[in-house]
Formats: structure tokens, C-alpha cells, sequence
């Protein structure tokens, strides 16, 4: 409990001597992984469309050859499935040169700032905005679940 009687959310409360910019820039990295991890989920989409566009393709390959189109189904069938959507690259191997590379290391990076900086602690610019923008006592305006 705090002075005023309210309940402290310590894993997301200020550790002392912690300035303003120090945790406006944390905010902001916290922001920026927040970004890196949505980039992440459109690669997996990614992913998966193209996987499925490539699986109905012999579904295509059998609807021409029945049609009587063996050219344009051999065309399909050589030159557009199992191909590479970049060079020597299926999309699994995009998704974990990402998430090995630079996804891991934006990653520790943040995770190494907020530990040097505020002992690991997250999101504390938005727990403090929470406590700016919340009214006190007002139903659906608890500082935590168990209030």
C-alpha cells in the first residue's frame, strides 16, 4: 500500500533515482519489440499463405492436365512449384533467419536495457500513465486485478 492507502504495483512501480527520460526511453524500446513482435506474426502469415498457395498448386496442376492444357500445367508444375520465394530461400527459412537474427537480438537488447536500467522491470511508462489516467475508485479503474 501506498500513503494514500492504495495497493503499489511493484513489478511495474519506478525503481528509485530512475528519471523521467530514462523511462520515456524505455517506453519507447518497449514500443519498437512491440512492433518487431507484429512484424514477426505477419511473417508467420506470410508463411502460411504462401505454403497454401503453394500446396493448391497441384491441385492446378491436375485441373489443367484433365483440361488438356499439359503446356501451361508443366509450366506451373516446373517452374512455380517448390520455388524459391527468394534466392535458395523457402519462407521457413526467412521466418527463422528472423527470428534467430534480428528478432533475437532486438529481444535481448531490450531485455538487457530495462535490467541495467530498472532491474528488469516492464512497462513501467505505461503503469505509470495507467495511474495518471485512471479514476480512483471508479469501477473498472482498479490499479490491479485484486482490487
Amino acid at each position: 500500500m501506498n500513503n494514500d492507502g492504495q495497493p503499489v504495483d511493484e513489478k511495474h512501480s519506478r525503481p528509485a533515482r530512475v528519471d523521467d527520460t530514462t523511462i520515456k526511453a524505455l517506453g519507447e524500446l518497449s514500443k519498437a519489440l512491440e512492433t518487431i513482435h507484429r512484424v514477426r506474426g505477419h511473417l508467420y502469415s506470410a508463411h502460411q499463405l504462401v505454403g497454401g498457395a503453394d500446396l493448391t498448386l497441384d491441385r492446378v496442376v491436375e485441373l489443367l492436365r484433365e483440361a488438356g492444357h499439359g503446356e501451361v500445367a508443366d509450366r506451373v508444375e516446373h517452374e512455380l512449384l517448390g520455388r524459391n520465394v527468394l534466392p535458395g530461400r523457402w519462407t521457413f527459412q526467412i521466418v527463422e533467419e528472423f527470428d534467430d537474427g534480428y528478432y533475437a537480438a532486438f529481444q535481448e537488447i531490450e531485455r538487457d536495457a530495462r535490467e541495467k536500467l530498472t532491474g528488469g522491470r516492464r512497462h513501467i511508462y505505461e503503469a505509470e500513465m495507467k495511474e495518471r489516467r485512471r479514476t480512483q475508485g471508479m469501477p473498472g479503474h482498479e490499479a490491479m486485478p485484486q482490487e
